[in-house]
């Protein structure tokens, strides 16, 4: 089980929203790089970035930050982003720029034809973000909510060459109540790519419960506010982890 540190950025700050609320944000740290450094001392072995800005621009805003974690980790552990993706030479500058996942979220609902020559474009670099609320795909940041089923989207854009899929129950995300354990299990019963839980992450339980699901297909989970509130301690996390289903 890959437990992936997120390092959500807004206005070149490392901030934690609560249920992706920009107005509800709460600044963790100043140097986005000294934050990568800090979760790859810990054992982290890939990195979640979030352009929180460029999700509700539309467009890349973060771009420095983003260089300078990429220069502080360099090559020893893989790092993903999304967040404000909508066109391939975005994909191609950040993928030149050393980034080894590019995750394409609202873009993929609302123009699958991007989403498809992205993965056509540079196969193995792209990961689909699914956010839902009751099943439901959410879209812009979170602001608007989709009539699309996620287990039919994921399908979907399995089939376009997508490397895996994170899903993140909105309704959870930064609260601390808990991985929606049951629905993310159904996703990936439903696929053939992996499965990263993402949202309401809390405790060692969670991790517990889900590395025992993890042979369903679910590879990892992004790990927030909990590691940045002391409530999860990354390493013991994934020490635990690797105890109990061996490393990622």
């Amino acid at each position: 089980m890959l437990l992936i540190p997120a390092i959500d950025l807004k206005d070149g700050k490392c901030v934690r929203l609560k249920q992706g609320d920009m107005n509800d944000s709460t600044t963790f740290g100043e140097d986005p790089a000294a934050m990568a450094r800090r979760w790859l001392e810990a054992g982290a072995r890939r990195l979640h970035l979030v352009d929180l800005n460029g999700a509700f621009a539309g467009k890349p805003v973060n771009e420095a930050a983003i260089k300078s974690i990429i220069k502080a980790v360099g090559d020893e552990i893989p790092v993903q982003l999304g967040g404000g993706i909508r066109d391939l030479d975005t994909i191609e500058r950040y993928l030149d720029d050393g980034l080894s996942y590019v995750i394409i979220g609202t873009a993929a609902v609302k123009n699958p034809g991007f989403l498809k020559d992205a993965c056509s474009a540079f196969g193995g670099h792209i990961i689909v973000g699914l956010d839902a609320k009751d099943g439901k795909v959410a879209t812009d940041g979170w602001s608007k909510l989709s009539g699309h089923e996620v287990i039919d989207l994921a399908k979907k854009f399995e089939d376009y060459g997508v490397e895996g899929v994170i899903y993140t129950d909105i309704g959870r995300d930064g609260m601390l109540s808990g991985i929606n354990i049951e629905a993310t299990v159904k996703l990936a019963q439903a696929l053939s790519v992996p499965v990263i839980a993402s949202g309401g992450l809390s405790n060692l339980a969670d991790i517990e419960a889900l590395c025992a699901v993890e042979d369903e297909g679910v590879e990892g989970v992004i790990c927030g506010r909990a590691i940045y509130t002391g409530d999860l301690d990354l390493a013991a996390a994934q020490k635990r982890a690797d105890e109990l289903n061996g490393p990622a």
